[in-house]
């Protein structure tokens, strides 16, 4: 299980990566303002998602 999760973390701060630079890339070019809000929402959703994981990780291979 902690393999799984481990392998998990890196995808998950990517995902987070990509959302981010998506929102931005948005709002330098003066796009739809309820998309970057959109991009943004998920972003914060991923980074609970990612810090879930990590914690979850080590929690599993601290026992």
């Amino acid at each position: 299980m902690e393999v799984i999760l481990y392998n998990l973390i890196p995808i998950a701060i990517g995902a987070v990566a990509i959302v981010l630079v998506l929102g931005l890339i948005n709002l330098v070019r003066g796009g739809s303002s309820s998309r970057s809000q959109t991009l943004m929402r998920w972003r914060v959703g991923l980074q609970f998602l990612a810090i879930i994981l990590i914690m979850a990780t080590l929690y599993l291979i601290g026992r």
